[in-house]
């Protein structure tokens, strides 16, 4: 038990820039001592004292404002940061590594008995006052973004948002990218990393995301191209010079954060002050 404690401490230190020193997360963190008193109780609840595994969770639920069934099966190094208002039902199931956010739900859509709430793979992160219901399974280091409605399943390494959730990245499995390109992404999604919160000037509006996603097809475009142009030159040809690519930080180039947190009629706005 203290072992998973101090394994649980150390998570924390990835997860949080906040947490400074050993002694502040073991006192201050109330989503982990909501986790601490969980263990307790779901041990309760497998030696079927579930009137006790109950009372202890409702005491839990008091201190902590984190509300976890006894019933509800949890990985190891799962996180709750900040804590407040997180509800998690009696048949869900967390996988290791998995982080929430303040005020999300793993809820049922059901009133009859057996597996109803969702299960979540390892390494999953759910933004702030997002909604997972029913028995809908999240896939491994798959992302949900804040305040976002989720009723269906999420597909490994995929990005869901909005009500009803949407997805907005495709699972790794789904993608076409070759190697190199998925290294770029994973670099592009280390450097801006997953908000949270959804606010984040780092990361695009839809009209952004469009753009990027239309330059990902252009570059992948001028990559085939190209390999036709070798092709020709190898049997004589002399064609294609080289393409200079396209890249989202060049269009972005001109728009300021400001810009991007008031949406893009401010953009056309600012683009039609500068001509």
């Amino acid at each position: 038990m203290f072992l998973g404690i101090r394994e649980d401490i150390a998570s924390v230190y990835k997860r949080d820039p906040a947490a400074r020193h050993f002694f502040e997360v073991l006192t201050n963190y109330p989503g982990l001592h909501a986790i601490w008193w969980h263990r307790v109780s779901h041990r309760l609840w497998k030696w079927r004292l579930k009137w006790l595994a109950r009372f202890i969770s409702t005491l839990s639920r008091w201190v902590t404002g984190v509300e976890i069934h006894p019933g509800a099966r949890i990985g190891r190094r799962f996180f709750i940061d900040h804590g407040m208002g997180v509800v998690i039902g009696e048949t869900a199931e967390i996988g290791d590594d998995c982080t929430l956010y303040h005020g999300v739900t793993l809820g049922g859509t059901s009133w009859n008995a057996g597996k109803r709430h969702p299960t979540l793979k390892s390494g999953v992160v759910i933004g702030a006052g997002a909604k997972v219901l029913g028995p809908v399974t999240v896939g491994e280091n798959g992302r949900i973004g804040s305040n976002s409605v989720v009723v269906k399943d999420v597909p490994a390494g995929a990005t869901m948002v909005g009500i009803p959730g949407r997805l907005v990245t495709p699972s790794r499995e789904q993608s076409t990218l070759n190697e190199e390109q998925k290294q770029k992404l994973d670099a592009m999604a280390e450097k801006f990393g997953f908000d949270a919160y959804a606010v984040s000037p780092d990361n695009p509006d839809p009209v952004a995301m469009a753009i990027g996603r239309l330059l990902d097809h252009v570059n992948i475009m001028d990559e085939r191209v190209a390999e036709l142009c070798k092709a020709v030159n190898r049997l004589g040809g002399d064609v294609c010079a080289e393409l200079s690519r396209v890249e989202l930080e060049d269009v972005m180039d001109g728009i300021s954060e400001q810009d991007l947190e008031t949406g893009p009629e401010s953009v056309s706005q600012a683009n039609n002050d500068r001509e």
